[in-house]
């Protein structure tokens, strides 16, 4: 079914009005269910690293049913094994054939539920479906559905029984946030309606039509005007990780193109037909810090990748954009 392409104003008010309902459902930071937006705006996925219990599962939900898209959760294990993740081929002894039984991968938002908690194996499986938006068993292809998202959780890689994350999986994810403990009055809230477990929990409800109505939201930044001196800003900034003395292997190329999206993610969000400085400054750390492989003696002193982000945005002039 084809869908009217969306203005800028109008992509802006959609992304809105899906914040709003999240809100009703996830005691959460608006700055942190944008960076979700983001990631799902500039047609990517995004890493959540929290502790357990902090609502991760919610969030993901949530989006789903706001976009009006199936939602698949696929929790990790260390004994889950690749084909537990893109499915495998069964053999039907009626039809004297092997048929193909599809794995929770094939939704629209997957959510990876711990994903250091399977080891490096297994998570390689979602590699090529993060990337190429596709999945291959037993040398035969097959595409995802679209829109495919996925949102990735984690535990701190202090605890007990997690495998880190290899630099490649990690840079497949657009955003890295996460959402935290709540303030006092949020968590107030949340015992509020632990009282009230008799009542319905809230949840969000649908604010897009259909798939193809996200599909066409995500198209929108596309069309957001980024000049060359932007564009030579954004550079610079990547360039200038890997010059950093604290850092081993700074932003990749293929980072730099995902700050460059999901800077016009941020500008649709924000109702601009152009990206400026602002944007960048504002989602550089969400986007970039995880990228970042930090030498051995920086790790040592316990330096915070974010921190090497903002040290690098303070040293990077900023263009003037008309």
């Amino acid at each position: 079914m084809a869908v009217t392409e969306l203005t800028i104003e109008e992509a802006s008010q959609r992304c809105e009005d899906v914040i709003t309902e999240i809100q009703s459902a996830v005691i959460a930071d608006r700055e942190f269910l944008e960076d979700v937006l983001l990631g799902i705006l500039a047609d990517g996925h995004v890493l959540l690293e929290d502790v357990p219990g902090t609502g991760k599962t919610l969030t993901a939900n949530s989006f789903a049913s706001a976009f009006g898209l199936d939602f698949s959760r696929v929790q990790f294990t260390p004994d889950l094994l690749p084909n537990d993740v893109s499915g495998t081929n069964i053999y039907n002894e009626r039809e004297n054939t092997f048929e193909f039984q599809p794995g929770p991968i094939f939704g629209n938002v997957v959510l990876a539920d711990e994903i250091n908690r399977a080891p490096p194996k297994t998570q390689a499986a979602l590699l090529e479906a993060m990337q190429e938006k596709q999945v291959t068993v037993e040398g035969e292809t097959r595409q995802l559905p679209e829109p495919f998202f996925v949102l990735a959780t984690q535990n701190p890689v202090e605890q007990e029984g997690t495998f880190p994350l290899p630099e490649a999986q990690v840079d497949r994810f657009f955003v890295k946030t996460s959402l935290g403990y709540p303030d006092n009055d949020g968590e107030v809230e949340i015992l509020r309606r632990r009282v009230g477990r008799m009542d319905s929990t809230p949840q969000a409800e649908q604010v897009m039509d259909d798939p193809e109505e996200v599909l066409a939201l995500q198209e929108v930044p596309e069309r957001v005007r980024t000049e060359d001196d932007m564009l030579n800003y954004i550079s610079e900034v990547c360039r200038m990780t890997r010059e950093d003395h604290r850092v081993q292997t700074g932003v990749s190329p293929r980072g730099t193109q995902r700050l460059l999206e999901c800077t016009r993610a941020r500008a649709v969000i924000e109702a601009r037909e152009y990206a400026t400085p602002d944007d960048v400054k504002n989602i550089a750390e969400s986007v970039l810090a995880h990228r970042l492989v930090l030498t051995a003696e920086a790790k040592v002193n316990d330096v915070d990748k974010r921190q090497v982000v903002r040290d690098v945005l303070d040293e990077v002039p900023v263009p003037t954009v008309n």
